[in-house]
């Protein structure tokens, strides 16, 4: 089961969330279940529960959301040791910039343990074709990390999925996690 945990305050966050849902339920990918809970509503069980998480945030004054930091606290020490490993994608989307609302959460996934599953997403500004297609790119990506090899359809594009953006109309911006980033997001240690 995926379980996507949202906020979305805004036309443009719940356009987001429309355009990542549906990507999960691409036709080419069956066999997952989805579940979507605001963050607000999300919680252990539905944690616990889930074979990978994917976050939809807003970036707020250089942070993730307030309802997405509850979440966080809420889910952190009852599921700290139950879900080692488990798999999550991050979408972010800011104004202006995204670095220290990704960096929080990046943060909060690795003293959990979790695993990217695929690379975090940052959306900035007016949501544009390429972020609309990113998104859903992101969903389907995920979900068919969950599908079975059988129920994935020949349709889906063979080997890993690579994506590049025109560097100035659309600015969305799709990376790696930093290896050089120690535990709490700082410079690795010696």
């Amino acid at each position: 089961m995926l379980l996507v945990v949202h906020h979305t305050p805004s036309p443009t966050m719940q356009e987001l969330l429309e355009e990542i849902l549906r990507g999960t339920r691409d036709e080419a990918i069956a066999g997952v279940e989805v579940v979507v809970r605001p963050a607000l509503s999300a919680g252990v069980s539905d944690v616990l529960d889930a074979d990978a998480v994917l976050l939809l945030t807003p970036a707020n004054i250089g942070y993730m959301s307030g309802a997405m930091k509850h979440f966080f606290d809420q889910i952190y020490y009852p599921c700290l040791e139950a879900t080692v490993g488990k798999p999550y994608a991050v979408c972010v989307h800011g104004n202006l910039d995204t670095t220290g609302a990704l960096r929080s959460i990046e943060t909060i996934t690795t003293g959990l343990k979790w695993r990217l599953a695929a690379a975090p997403l940052e959306l900035t500004g007016s949501l544009d074709p390429q972020g609309r297609e990113a998104s859903g790119e992101l969903g389907a990506t995920v979900a068919a990390t969950l599908a079975q090899p059988s129920t994935i359809s020949a349709s889906l594009p063979r080997g890993p999925l690579s994506l590049t953006w025109p560097a100035s109309p659309s600015r969305a911006r799709r990376h790696a996690p930093r290896e050089d980033r120690g535990p709490w997001g700082g410079p690795q240690g010696p």
